[in-house]
């Protein structure tokens, strides 16, 4: 038998084991066709992916963003897709507006079946740019923003003892990442939240899912808010979310993340770096820690200007052609997902 035949071999053997595994996965995926989906944050970017996917299946859906503009954008690209959707103006950091989101929701389908907790923030800038205010802000977005919708749904479901909450977490829950510590803070408070959810309903009909994103094309750089040295902050940032290789394609998030929910996963971590990372912090926390720090010393903007600068977007880089050429899948994600634009 000649190398060649060997490898031919191998390779059909590799093929066949994916195949098999991939049949398996679909086999444990329930039907959802008709259920309910509440997306917070499901005007744009990554909630608007998987607003469309749910609608694939069959699902009703309601969104809910501040934004009214981009709600009534949103949900004409639902409707045109064939989605029977519903939208709602909702502050998920007031607990008011999210009962009152919840109140609605039902009174238009009946229940809800499916929480996607998804609004999120994004601040980027060295910790001498930081305040006490970017710490709250990110924590009443993206932990409370989690925890007002799941309380005021859980006590519904659980009476049902039927329902699904899914909470888009991420890497940075996970793994502490220089230059975005208040969106890692909050995000590993929403993780905490997530995982300690599901050990204790473990025993009942309700399912927690928490998804913990690595760096996804969705144009999400666009709605950030960078301190410090902004033109430096917002270039190695929207680079990194923009690029193949470092950053996931959305709508094959979207994919992976409803059959997460379909299967009922306790979590799903998406990317390849992403699960790199977060395995290899799990085995050695420590050491990964120092890598980030000699990493961020090394490539990240240093401190510069007024630390205590109005956040906001330099408009530099779309300025530069050789910047909109790298940015180029960054800035079609931002388009194809309803993102604000520079």
């Amino acid at each position: 038998m000649t190398n060649r035949t060997k490898i031919a071999i191998a390779a059909t053997g590799v093929a066949a084991g994916v195949l098999a595994r991939n049949f398996y996965l679909r086999s444990l995926e329930r039907e959802i066709a008709g259920e309910v989906v509440l997306i917070t944050g499901g005007s744009r970017g990554l909630g608007l992916a998987l607003a469309r996917r749910f609608a694939r299946e069959g699902c009703r859906i309601a969104i809910c963003a501040r934004d009214e503009s981009e709600l009534e954008r949103a949900a004409a690209d639902l409707s045109k897709r064939g989605a029977e959707v519903f939208t709602v103006r909702c502050d998920v950091t007031r607990r008011s507006d999210v009962e009152q989101m919840v109140e609605d929701v039902r009174q238009r389908f009946g229940r809800i079946d499916i929480l996607v907790n998804n609004a999120g923030q994004i601040q980027v800038g060295p910790i001498e740019a930081m305040t006490v205010e970017d710490f709250e802000d990110a924590m009443n977005v993206m932990f409370w923003g989690v925890v007002y919708p799941t309380m005021t749904l859980l006590p519904s479901i659980m009476a049902r003892n039927r329902g699904q909450i899914v909470n888009i977490t991420s890497i940075g829950g996970k793994v502490g990442v220089p230059h975005l510590l208040p969106y890692s803070a909050a995000k590993y408070a929403a993780e905490g939240f997530s995982e300690g959810l599901h050990a204790e309903l473990a025993n009942t009909g309700v399912r927690i899912t928490t998804i913990a994103p690595g760096l996804m094309r969705t144009g999400s750089y666009n709605a950030a808010l960078f301190k410090g040295d902004q033109a430096a902050e917002s270039r190695w940032f929207s680079m990194s979310a923009s690029l193949p290789g470092l950053s996931m394609n959305a709508n094959r998030a979207a994919c992976q993340i409803v059959s997460a929910v379909k299967r009922g996963d306790a979590e799903k971590i998406l990317s390849t770096p992403a699960n790199l990372l977060a395995k290899a912090h799990a085995l050695a926390p420590g050491l990964t820690q120092d890598l980030l720090g000699v990493i961020g010393s090394a490539l990240l903007p240093k401190v510069a200007g007024d630390m205590k600068s109005k956040p906001g977007w330099s408009l530099r880089n779309l300025k530069s052609p050789k910047m909109r050429a790298i940015l180029m899948l960054g800035r079609l994600a931002a388009r194809h997902l309803n993102q604000r634009m520079a």
